[in-house]
């Protein structure tokens, strides 16, 4: 008896040591696997949307640097500030959240894009500080951004890659606990069984119901059955081992559900980024709602304009949504789920200024109970339909921008051309007849000065139209171009505004060096005869002005400083848009059609180069030009 009592014991010593064998399994093990998965997954979660974040700063920028090449209105440069910033700071939380080694060189590559677009794009057009409407420069900064996209979306495909393969990683892992524990469940049995055969022989009667219980555990049967007094060690343990295996089934219930919710969002987000029409991706998406959750109604609305957007109905023949049930569900709180009525549930979703909120609504009365993973699950799809359509009206409203403003610059250049054309036809009427009437000896010297005045007027219109002639598109006509040495072309035109300089009081000095260029020699000598007429009309008695010209590297430069009035900073911005014209020049009455700097930036520009200044208020200006230079042997 003493040997059967000590074997008895020994077996339950066994048993116990297993027990706290599975304990460790499902609760150290179990318990890190999941804290690792719920972190990886979430940091992957993360880092997409991050790389969302990245393209939609990058395209932030990309409206604004648009709106200003067409404007020259800096007021467009607000959302691109504020964008290559945001940019650059979510490309640093994507990298700090992905560890697989072709998503880091997929950024690289969507970073390199990024830095390409901006400094060979963006920051050149930005730092010229005018409008640019040059639409071969426009065509190559889409270009250089559509690779941004398309570097973004392969980012985004490598991202969903890294969570499938570190969920099959964790999926792998849990399957090797899960048989750890399986055969740790089947030793316990097995000596338990064991143990129950032993006492059986030894005709031990209160065991026998526990070795009948035993053996519908190990067939499957896991309910609690009552068990001899003598043996409530065992009876603890069978109780804890249904604990176990109930927790089991319920974390393995927990990673099905994760895991169908993950496939969702993806199925959910593919069909978005999908190119088919709206309401078929809107139909597409509420069957698979329908399909995931059992629905036997889904309804949705979402507006990507003012006046459009989708209100989808799965099946077509659904009852509609009862008017103050949507109010209710409008009402709520944006993304998160409420329960509008018996068997639905519905998530509103976010409007703007110019588009309502809108809703999802899924209907399922048989079985009305909403689980809160199913909650999850559908807030989750909520936030991808949301993005996609706050990404549809941010695309919409970008190119309706864009349109707007191209029909206004054509507008703006049809009048310019025809106020052109209907001024010179009289003009030259003016200024034929005028002369012919100068060259009568019989005037008086009354008339004679007012013919001078018609005379004089009549040419200085004349040459503002033509000003305006070399600012229509319209009328530009391919110039010769030849080797030109732009220290020449200034020390000419010096030499004929000196006189002017002198007559006003005006020190005019030139410091030129060889400097050749490229280009029309008659255009770059009106380019640099308006910079200086412009710092003699606007520098007082007494001041000075000094001519720089250097060829020194791959630029050649021309700068033009002046003691002038200088310029506010309120006004640089317009200074090379046509008919602009400082404050101060205005308050000061000095007269200008404001014209010739918009004229020195289209000639300037039309030969690759860049105009940029410096002033401030009483302290003068300095205006520099910088041209692509040639080599003298190309001379």
């Amino acid at each position: 008896m003493e040997s059967v009592q000590r074997r008895v014991g020994v077996g339950i010593a066994v048993l116990l040591a297993l027990f706290v064998a599975l304990m460790a399994v499902q609760l150290v093990v179990g318990e890190a696997l999941q804290t690792t998965r719920l972190r990886h997954a979430d940091q992957l979660d993360q880092a997409l949307e991050a790389n969302k974040d990245i393209l939609q700063h990058m395209t932030d920028a990309e409206t604004g640097v648009r709106g200003f090449q067409l404007t020259g209105e800096r007021t467009f440069l607000a959302p691109y500030d504020s964008g290559r910033v945001g940019a650059f700071t979510a490309f640093e939380r994507v990298a700090a959240l992905t560890r697989d080694g072709e998503v880091q060189r997929l950024l690289t590559v969507e970073r390199q894009a990024a830095s390409h677009w901006l400094y060979a794009y963006a920051i050149p057009i930005v730092n010229a500080g005018i409008a640019d409407r040059d639409d071969r420069r426009a065509a190559r900064g889409r270009e250089w951004f559509n690779d941004i996209r398309s570097a973004n979306a392969a980012v985004d495909v490598a991202i969903r890659a890294e969570q499938e393969s570190v969920a099959a990683a964790d999926r792998r892992r849990a399957r090797t606990v899960q048989v750890l524990f399986g055969g740790l469940a089947i030793a316990f049995i097995a000596i338990a069984l064991l143990m129950a055969a032993a006492l059986q022989r030894h005709q031990l009667a209160p065991l026998e119901h526990i070795r009948r219980t035993l053996q519908r555990l190990a067939s499957g049967d896991r309910s609690a059955r009552a068990v001899p007094s003598g043996t409530s060690e065992l009876r603890a343990v069978i109780g804890t081992l249904n604990e176990l295996a109930a927790e089991t089934e319920r974390l393995l219930a927990d990673e099905q559900a994760r895991t169908r919710r993950t496939e969702l969002r993806q199925a959910v987000a593919a069909e978005l980024r999908s190119r088919r029409d709206l309401g078929q991706t809107a139909l597409r998406v509420a069957e698979l709602l329908a399909g995931e959750f059992g629905a036997e109604a889904v309804h949705g609305r979402v507006a990507v304009e003012e006046g459009a957007g989708v209100n989808v109905r799965w099946p077509a023949g659904a009852d509609a949504i009862p008017a103050d049930v949507a109010e209710d569900i409008l009402a709520g709180r944006t993304g998160e789920v409420a329960a509008p009525m018996p068997g639905a549930v519905a998530v509103p979703l976010g409007g703007d200024e110019d588009c309502p909120p809108g809703l999802l609504l899924l209907v399922r009365r048989d079985r009305p109970e909403w689980t809160v993973e199913e909650r999850q699950q559908l807030e989750a799809v909520a936030r991808e339909i949301e993005y996609a359509a706050r990404q549809q009206r941010l695309q919409m409203r970008q190119a309706r921008l864009i349109q707007e403003l191209r029909a206004l610059d054509g507008r703006k250049d049809d009048f310019v051309a025809t106020v052109t054309h209907e001024l010179r036809t009289p003009l030259t009427s003016i200024l034929g007849y005028a002369e012919m009437l100068s060259e009568d000896d019989d005037l008086t010297a009354r008339q004679r000065r007012g013919l001078e005045a018609i005379l004089r007027n009549a040419v200085r219109l004349h040459n503002t139209v033509a000003d305006l002639l070399l600012l229509d598109p319209a009328a530009q006509r391919d110039r010769s171009t030849s080797p030109v040495d732009l220290a020449a072309i200034a020390s000419a035109v010096a030499a004929e505004v000196i006189t002017a300089a002198q007559a006003k009081g005006v020190l005019l000095t030139v410091d030129a060096t060889s400097a050749w260029v490229s280009g029309d020699a008659e255009q770059l000598e009106r380019a640099v005869r308006n910079l200086l007429d412009n710092a003699v009309k606007f520098t007082p008695a007494g001041g000075s002005i000094t001519c720089r010209v250097t060829g020194a590297g791959p630029s050649a430069g021309l700068e033009i400083t002046d003691t002038g009035i200088g310029v506010p900073p309120a006004d640089q911005p317009g200074l090379f848009t046509p008919f602009h014209r400082g404050a101060n020049a205005m308050d000061q009455a000095v007269q200008g059609s404001g014209l010739g700097l918009a004229i020195v930036r289209n000639i300037v520009t039309e030969h690759g180069g860049a105009i940029s200044v410096r002033s401030a208020p009483g302290s003068g200006s300095t205006f520099t030009v910088t041209l692509p230079a040639i080599v003298p042997a190309a001379v």
